[in-house]
């Protein structure tokens, strides 16, 4: 696995930890922050500091480099400086299981691009083709359409309804269960 991809429009990186990465990271947050709050666990206070973001850029790298999860930092091509968004590969299982979990956001100044979908396939192709996986999961909220959408164009296929599964904001929600399967 490589630390930096590209596609047509995107450049998908691994970040080091950094004091510029963390910036960064911490500037996308922050500037979508009631966006992101609305689908995601809570977050202590320090969650919105430079250092707190450059603590999870340590422990992200190394879970890299153990193969257990991969998350990729996306920005444009025409400005390698701005993070738009961010896809991620989680929960890695070898052995019989040869799955993951997926998760991903952008910032909605460039939602309607297909970045999500060019960012995700990339994704894909990686924990398939490099890591062998044989399946995806991704968790969704009933009402996030957007992340609905995007599923299907990338060919997730609806599994069910875990219930009580994820806490938002201190409250159990439902969660639609999408996988994709490798095709042989």
């Amino acid at each position: 696995m490589q630390f930096e991809y590209e596609t047509t429009h995107l450049r998908l990186k691994l970040l080091r930890p950094s004091d510029r990465s963390a910036e960064q990271v911490l500037y996308f947050y922050t500037k979508n922050r009631a966006l992101f709050e609305r689908y995601e666990a809570a977050r202590s206070a320090d969650f919105y500091t430079k250092a707190y973001q450059q603590k999870i850029l340590t422990n992200e790298f190394h879970l890299a480099l153990q193969q257990q999860c991969f998350r990729f930092w996306i920005y444009e091509k025409s400005n390698p400086c701005r993070i738009i968004g961010t896809i991620s590969f989680y929960n890695i299982i070898h052995s019989i299981y040869d799955r993951c979990e997926t998760g991903y956001k952008f910032d909605p100044s460039f939602w309607h691009k297909g970045y999500a979908r060019e960012a995700m396939s990339l994704g894909i192709s990686l924990m398939f083709d490099e890591l062998n996986l044989h399946r995806i999961e991704a968790y969704v909220m009933k009402e996030n359409n957007p992340s609905i959408r995007l599923l299907s164009d990338l060919n997730f296929q609806l599994e069910g309804i875990c219930r009580k599964s994820i806490r938002i904001r201190g409250s159990w929600e439902d969660h639609m269960l999408f996988a994709l399967v490798k095709q042989a």
